[in-house]
């Protein structure tokens, strides 16, 4: 079992940045592929960003096209946390944003949320214009 906690949202103006946290427990999940969606009020959940393990020290990284260019996934093994950099933050950034991890470590994009297996509760995230 694996427990998902974000932080780092807050109120922010357009142009702004913000750093989200995703901090993993129960077990390591180095050898888990992760994910950040969102959902906006009246919007189904959606993709924003995944992260993929290569190999020890390296992954691979997918994006929405909506953030590609704006928003960085990363990982730190070490502290079992995963990011989400947010640059240029737009109104239509708002939502409530969620991470999720896959225990296959496969990210399979056709999947979409439905690919994985553990969530976090969610952290709001609200761009004023």
């Amino acid at each position: 079992q694996v427990q998902l906690v974000e932080s780092g949202g807050g109120l922010v103006q357009a142009g702004d940045s913000l750093r989200l946290s995703c901090a993993a427990s129960g077990r390591t999940f180095s050898s888990y592929a992760m994910g950040w969606f969102r959902q906006a009020p009246g919007k189904e959940r959606e993709f924003v960003a995944a992260l993929r393990w290569s190999s020890k020290n390296i992954y691979y990284t997918y994006y929405a096209d909506s953030v590609k260019g704006r928003f960085t996934i990363s990982s730190d093994n070490a502290k079992n946390t995963v990011y989400l950099q947010m640059n240029r933050l737009k109104p239509e950034d708002t939502a409530v944003y969620y991470c999720a991890a896959d225990r296959s470590g496969t990210y399979n994009p056709s999947k979409g949320s439905t690919g994985f297996d553990y969530w976090g509760q969610g952290t709001q995230v609200t761009v004023s214009s």
